[in-house]
């Protein structure tokens, strides 16, 4: 599913944040909304005042001195009730929230402070703190009902330094019975005023997504293309568990990190206990890894002895640990019960062959960019057959 699209941008410079209402409303009911007109639709000379902005597929005649992005590209993914920002600079249209998705994000900076060779959201050197943290708080405040579960995600979120902390006391405010998952790579946290200042602002419903790679400095710091990532990780493990932070552990599974990924589950049953989750996770074909491919791929299939293998070890000792972004047919049955749906509904797709599975319900699919890159084990099995 499309999260973008484009137009030519009239009346405005500024970003503007707003909720699309795909039919006419009374006036006291559009100061947070933008009229979506479809293809065919036009204003016939209604009036728009009041509204955030006008979003239009065809080329609109009327002279408005409202906002308005006409001529879209493409606007058939664009529903009543999504949240959007309009850029005025480009005519970029994107999409922020789907109300009837499952998974929800909140992206809040391009900028990280590690390069990883595996990355899916290739980082960018541009102060984009301010905006960003703007447009997250006006999102923020127009999100209702709160969803469950939300990930709050960039690049690495804690280089917005107060901007952040900001961003989840609203958070706490707005929707506080929602989980909170900050995908971060820990490194701030080794520090333990930060750590402190973390904990300070008693969110109990928040929890840290923190990738560890190998449990040789080296092997890490190489993924990540950041000297001394591995020491400062491990540290801001520590650190967020002394001062009562929830922490989930990451591993990315690839050509790198499973030669050591027994050692790995060894390391972190010796070593970081408090961890309350630890998940397994498939490689993204985007961002930084087509470009890195010989390096890092290996075929599912071919890795399972190493996966079954870490997986059993972490699980007979009590340790919480799923499998992520794996299809079912390419995982051993005895796997299957740690595997999890946890590819988000519009980066998610099946393979024609998919549609003749019988475990199609129970399997997470693939990323839609795995079209150029997955397994050569993808088949439709029978459940009946593998039990």
């Amino acid at each position: 599913m499309r999260l973008t699209t484009t137009g030519v941008a009239r009346n405005f410079n500024q970003s503007v944040v707003g909720i699309l209402a795909a039919q006419y409303l009374p006036p006291d009911k559009r100061t947070e909304r933008i009229l979506l007109l479809r293809a065919g639709e036009t204003l016939h000379g209604q009036d728009v005042s009041r509204y955030r902005a006008v979003l239009s597929h065809d080329e609109l005649q009327d002279a408005l001195s409202a906002p308005y992005v006409h001529r879209l590209r493409e606007s058939d993914h664009l529903k009543d009730g999504d949240i959007v920002v309009l850029e005025g600079n480009s005519g970029l249209v994107r999409s922020l929230y789907r109300p009837y998705e499952l998974h929800h994000h909140l992206f809040v900076t391009e900028r990280c402070n590690s390069n990883c060779l595996m990355c899916s959201q290739p980082p960018k050197d541009r102060d984009d703190v301010g905006a960003l943290t703007e447009r997250n708080l006006e999102l923020i405040r127009l999100i209702a009902p709160a969803p469950p579960y939300l990930t709050i995600t960039g690049g690495e979120p804690t280089l917005l330094g107060d901007h952040l902390f900001a961003l989840i006391a609203q958070l706490k405010r707005s929707m506080p019975d929602t989980e909170l998952h900050l995908l971060t790579n820990g490194r701030t946290f080794a520090w333990p005023d930060y750590a402190r200042r973390f904990a300070a602002l008693e969110h109990s419903k928040i929890s840290l997504g923190i990738p560890l790679y190998s449990d040789f400095a080296g092997a890490h710091d190489y993924v990540v293309q950041a000297k001394g990532a591995f020491d400062q990780t491990v540290a801001g493990l520590h650190q967020a568990a002394r001062n009562g932070i929830r922490v989930e552990i990451r591993v990315v599974l690839h050509k790198l990190t499973i030669p050591r990924l027994t050692k790995l589950a060894e390391y972190i049953y010796r070593n970081l206990t408090f961890a309350e989750h630890i998940a397994l996770m498939g490689l993204e074909y985007t961002g930084y890894t087509p470009r890195n491919i010989e390096a890092l791929w290996i075929d599912p299939y071919d890795y399972q002895n190493e996966l079954e293998e870490a997986v059993e070890y972490l699980a007979m000792r009590t340790m919480n640990v799923s499998i992520y972004n794996h299809q079912l047919c390419v995982l051993r049955p005895s796997l299957w019960k740690y595997a999890r749906k946890s590819i988000s509904d519009w980066k998610m797709l099946y393979l024609p062959e998919c549609e003749r599975c019988s475990a199609l319900p129970a399997c997470g699919g693939l990323f839609q960019w795995a079209v150029k890159k997955h397994s050569d084990h993808i088949h439709a099995i029978s459940l009946a057959a593998s039990r």
